[in-house]
């Protein structure tokens, strides 16, 4: 009974790990994308 009890608390935070890791990908990327778009806007704002 014991085995089957931490089996499944491994696999539940194996879960939740992957969960948050893909997480915290999505909002990198969202992070990277929304700081090159402001940073081409200030470049194209500050070239004549």
């Amino acid at each position: 009974m014991a085995k089957e009890e931490i089996k499944k608390l491994i696999d539940d935070a194996n879960k939740l790990l992957e969960t948050e890791y893909d997480n915290q990908v999505s909002t990198i990327k969202n992070e990277l994308r929304s700081f090159k778009s402001k940073t081409l806007e200030k470049i194209q704002k500050n070239t004549p």
